[in-house]
């Protein structure tokens, strides 16, 4: 009798067995809804131009392009000025910042540059990932925002770890939070990822509002176009140059000499 009731227990269990995902299933399930792994090797650039809106209404434009391996170019224009941000791929950065006082070009911090790579590698993080040095794994199912999703633990190669959450029906990025170095301080990060399209068979967010949360440190991105293997030259990832000086002010032409008198 009691090996009768084993059983059976046993068989209404089997199909929640059979339901439960691992790490790795719920990671190819979301490549395969961004388009898929070989879709997203494919590429050899990308440039996303946009919209970028901060707390306090202050508002501008950025432009973005990547091109493999691990070249970025970012600039936001605000107010007249000009952000820029570059790494060459390889092992050297700079940015220019007129906010930060200066226009000079300016090397990026070490820190910068502990996980610049992370920025500038537009396959993301679950491609390839046990090759990057990241692990990952299921951090459990919960809630977003009324949305069954599963929450992904990633471990990077530098020790950071972040989280993922993926909607439990398209299998497509929702949020994403973890820890941010700015001024050498520690801040707690999250984006949220909304109104995706399909851009040449691949799944993209046109929306990311991203901050620090309890802060009015906060930024919504809005893409208004993106290239997919757009010529980009390498020039543009090398050691950018300083703005120009403001131009000299245009003097008035000095009168014309009077005819000579008779």
């Amino acid at each position: 009798m009691k090996t009768g009731i084993l059983s059976i227990a046993l068989l209404l269990f089997l199909p929640l067995a059979a339901a439960a995902q691992t790490a790795d299933e719920i990671v190819k399930k979301a490549l395969d809804a961004r388009g898929g792994v070989d879709k997203l090797k494919a590429i050899q650039s990308e440039r996303v131009t946009g919209r970028i809106a901060f707390a306090h209404g202050v508002e501008g434009s950025f432009t973005v392009e990547l091109k493999r391996p691990l070249k970025m170019h970012v600039e936001i224009s605000i107010e007249g000025q000009k952000i820029v941000r570059v790494y060459d791929g390889k092992s050297s950065g700079w940015m220019i910042n007129p906010f930060a006082g200066t226009n000079d070009v300016q090397p990026l911090s070490s820190e910068d540059l502990k996980n610049i790579s992370d920025e500038a590698d537009f396959d993301g993080p679950l491609v390839d990932y046990k090759n990057k040095g990241n692990q990952i794994e299921l951090a459990g199912k919960e809630n977003l925002d009324d949305k069954p999703v599963y929450r992904l633990k990633l471990t990077n190669k530098n020790g950071d770890i972040r989280f993922y959450f993926f909607d439990a029906s398209s299998f497509l990025l929702l949020k994403w939070e973890g820890i941010r170095k700015t001024g050498g301080q520690d801040l707690a990060w999250e984006s949220f990822f909304s109104d995706f399209h399909e851009v040449q068979g691949l799944k993209y967010p046109f929306r990311i509002d991203q901050g620090s949360p309890g802060t009015d440190v906060k930024q919504t991105l809005t893409a208004e176009k993106i290239e997919i293997d757009p010529r980009i030259d390498d020039s543009r990832f090398a050691k950018p140059a300083p703005p120009d000086a403001p131009a000299a002010p245009t003097l008035p032409a000095p009168p014309a000499s009077p005819p000579p008198s008779n």
